[in-house]
């Protein structure tokens, strides 16, 4: 067996080669219908590199697909043959009469090919039984530089088909991107029912001019019904099909429209503040976040805003975080801008309007998204307002202390009636209070959170010492965490909650270094208000703690 298989081989690499002597070629259809593929074969009788003929003179009116070559050797009644087939799928371009020229190979040329191609798709073709076509369509035709517009391509098939892939359309000097998922459904066309795949793109021109969107086209692969009617085991065939082209008219941007070029089908924006304010504190932190929003837009085109802060304010702006999504085939794009506030001064602070230009691609009209002026009030600090509220009063309000000592003297009963009543409701106080602290203090353990690492002040003073921001912040949420019991997510939201002016301060400024990515931080004033603001926080503790009733 094995000497007979080498044997065959050894007369096949023997036998000599073929002089070409005849070159045809031929489409398998005549004429076709637009966007339909037509498939063309050129036969020369002799074996012969596959490049050999350049089918590169067909692109002009023709999409080209990737030829395939095959090759083949036949020996009847000790009589050798050979041959090589070029099979090359070609889309028309649009409707017309086109001529396939002649091809040259060793001297010998094929015969020109006339070929017709109807101003008429497969899909309105009444006559039609097309197994597999495509259409494309696009939302508007007429454009704006940068206004994305939809592209939706769908697949009508009726066959079982095996496998498949889809190009993407192309258009000169524009971004196209996929959106969402394909999707699959049945359509009625013609009186079949067709199963269907569709896609949809973004298509975003960078210029203007007039342009023409090419095709997708789809290649792929479906049972042949001939065969599958006589054969269990049904052979494949390839089907490749286009959809039409689309022109499409890019205009410029408008000369008189005012900032930067945003276009878009929605743009909103909106506000709001972490804590929620009704009035601003001297030197205490608040955030104000702005987020703007637009339907048709793909996250890079989202501008900048400015928000002209007055002065008076300390300001850390974080960098602008974008993200865009898919909601119900169309994209909507986002821009947060967030920044921490810190008034300096007590007062008034009218924060200016927040306007932003947009082109409304749907009524192709000039629009603005605005946020109103908001006018807050700035409170001064409790340490510094103390001393204005109460000496003073303390002053004019002492002499009449006088008036009970003078009646006493008078009338010692209602003296020591007054005193003794004023004593029990403060020892009634002080029981009450000693009873709810017994109550609560077996539960104040099993409510403080644990957590694997414990907070370290140790660790704190190292990073500062150290200069080593991103373990401060660590540490502190941590503390925030197990001492405070508040599962803070940044040093801003711990802010809220700590009830020093100058730690707080301290930490806006850690974490402006953060999001400033400076290497330049030093902790030691962090550290010195940290130690001021625990001192503090012990001493509270120790005296909101009650003395014996009967101390010894």
């Amino acid at each position: 067996m094995v000497k007979g298989v080498l044997l065959a081989a050894v007369l096949l690499l023997s036998l000599p080669l073929q002089a070409l002597t005849q070159l045809s070629a031929s489409v398998d259809k005549n004429p076709a219908l637009r966007g339909e593929a037509v498939t063309l074969e050129v036969t020369a009788n002799a074996r012969v590199a596959a490049d050999a003929i350049n089918f590169r003179v067909l692109e002009q009116d023709f999409t080209v697909m990737v030829p395939s070559v095959s090759t083949s050797t036949q020996i009847i009644n000790g009589q050798s043959s050979q041959s090589t087939i070029w099979r090359i799928v070609l889309l028309p371009k649009k409707a017309g009469s086109y001529t396939i020229p002649a091809f040259t190979l060793q001297g010998l040329s094929t015969k020109p090919i006339s070929l017709e191609v109807l101003n008429e798709t497969a899909q309105n073709n009444t006559n039609s039984n097309t197994e597999l076509f495509l259409q494309g369509s696009i939302e508007q035709q007429q454009l704006y530089v940068q206004q994305l517009s939809y592209y939706q391509v769908t697949i009508y098939f009726n066959g079982d088909l095996q496998r498949g892939s889809l190009s993407e359309p192309q258009m000169d000097g524009a971004s196209i991107m996929q959106v969402g998922q394909d999707a699959e459904s049945t359509e009625l066309v013609n009186g079949i029912r067709y199963r269907t795949i569709t896609r949809r793109y973004a298509i975003t021109p960078q210029r203007s001019g007039n342009f023409t969107i090419t095709p997708p086209t789809f290649s792929g692969e479906m049972i042949d019904r001939d065969s599958a009617r006589y054969n269990y085991f049904a052979r494949t065939k390839t089907v490749v099909q286009q959809a039409e082209p689309i022109d499409v008219v890019v205009n410029a941007i408008p000369a008189n429209f005012p900032g930067n070029w945003l276009v878009a089908g929605l743009v909103t924006l909106t506000e709001e503040w972490s804590p929620d304010i009704t009035e601003l504190k001297q030197g205490e932190p608040v955030t104000r976040i702005i987020t703007l929003s637009a339907v048709d837009v793909a996250e890079n085109q989202l501008p900048d805003l400015t928000q002209g802060f007055p002065d008076g304010l300390r300001l850390y702006q974080e960098q602008p975080q974008a993200k865009s999504a898919e909601r119900n085939g169309r994209l909507v794009a986002q821009k947060i801008f967030t920044t921490a506030v810190i008034a300096n001064t007590a007062g008034e602070l009218e924060l200016p309007e927040v306007s932003l230009a947009w082109w409304n691609s749907q009524t192709n009209k000039l629009e603005h998204a605005r946020l109103p002026v908001r006018t807050l009030r700035v409170a001064a600090i409790a340490g510094a307002a103390e001393p204005t509220t109460t000496i003073s009063p303390a002053l004019n309000v002492a002499p009449p202390l006088a008036t009970p000592a003078s009646s006493s003297e008078a009338s010692p009963w209602q003296w020591n009636y007054i005193s003794s009543l004023l004593l029990a409701v403060w020892l009634l106080t002080l029981l009450g209070s000693y009873v709810l602290w017994r109550l609560k203090a077996p539960v104040r353990p099993a409510a403080r959170t644990q957590s694997r690492v414990r907070f370290n002040s140790s660790e704190l003073k190292r990073a500062c010492k150290q200069g080593d921001a991103t373990a401060a912040k660590a540490e502190l949420l941590r503390f925030a965490h197990q001492q405070l019991d508040k599962r803070c997510q940044s040093l801003t939201e711990m802010s809220a909650y700590i009830h020093s002016a100058e730690l707080k301060n301290q930490l806006i400024k850690l974490n402006a270094a953060l999001y400033g990515n400076s290497n330049a931080w030093q902790g030691e004033h962090l550290w010195q208000a940290w130690q001021q603001y625990d001192a503090g926080r012990k001493e509270a503790g120790a005296s909101d703690s009650l003395q014996p009733l009967y101390p010894q």
